[in-house]
């Protein structure tokens, strides 16, 4: 096995590994090795993108792997961790990712060709998911900057990234929780998201820059 700390990147909803990728570059300039999950979002149940990703999990080649998903692929990695227990020990970071179910969601359902653009991931994305894996770190950044998909809907409550509302990014049990000025697609390409996801996997903490 790699002595080095592997991080895992699971891309949102319409969205690909190539989303990851300055967050990617970003994170193995600091040290960490980098490997981006691909998954056809859409047109599969949240169930069978966990177990895609657990799969790619398991080829892992380092003692220590950690996992950062953004918006639903937050979701998904919640999902796997749930269910598999035999990976190396590491953190988690979620960006964005709607814990408590995602108010948008429910009200684009309601649209037309709203159901079909959500795909066979509407319910899990209406519900959530804020079951946390046991015995991993984990910790959530969060948009403030409300600009994005809610407002063709009605809005996704503020504050919020503009299309998931912070409130929906909380549950209990998480280690830290971090609210930056990012918008939900933005958080991205934020030099400070990427920075803080690297320190909370370093560290197990947000923002300590002795430490980071």
């Amino acid at each position: 096995m790699a002595s080095g700390p592997e991080v895992i990147l699971v891309h949102g909803l319409w969205f690909g590994p190539w989303a990851m990728g300055r967050l990617a570059r970003k994170l193995q300039a600091g040290g960490f090795t980098v490997r981006r999950f691909a998954y056809a979002s859409t047109s599969g149940q949240i169930d069978a993108h966990a177990r895609e990703l657990a799969g790619f999990a398991r080829r892992a080649t380092s003692q220590q792997v950690h996992f950062v998903g953004h918006s639903l692929g937050g979701l998904v990695t919640l999902h796997m961790l749930n269910e598999i227990s035999d990976l190396p020990p590491g953190r988690v970071v979620l960006m964005g990712s709607p814990l408590d179910g995602s108010i948008v969601a429910r009200r684009s359902s309601r649209i037309p060709g709203g159901a079909k653009l959500l795909g066979r991931v509407q319910e899990a994305l209406e519900q959530g998911y804020g079951r946390l894996p046991p015995g991993r770190e984990t910790g959530m950044i969060a948009g403030t900057r409300s600009i994005g998909l809610g407002s063709l809907v009605g809005g996704a409550g503020k504050p919020g990234d503009g299309t998931v509302a912070v409130a929906e990014t909380r549950t209990p049990g998480l280690k830290d929780h971090l609210l930056l000025s990012v918008n939900h697609t933005g958080m991205l390409y934020s030099s400070e998201v990427a920075r803080q996801v690297a320190c909370f996997l370093r560290t197990g903490s947000f923002d300590w820059p002795a430490a980071c």
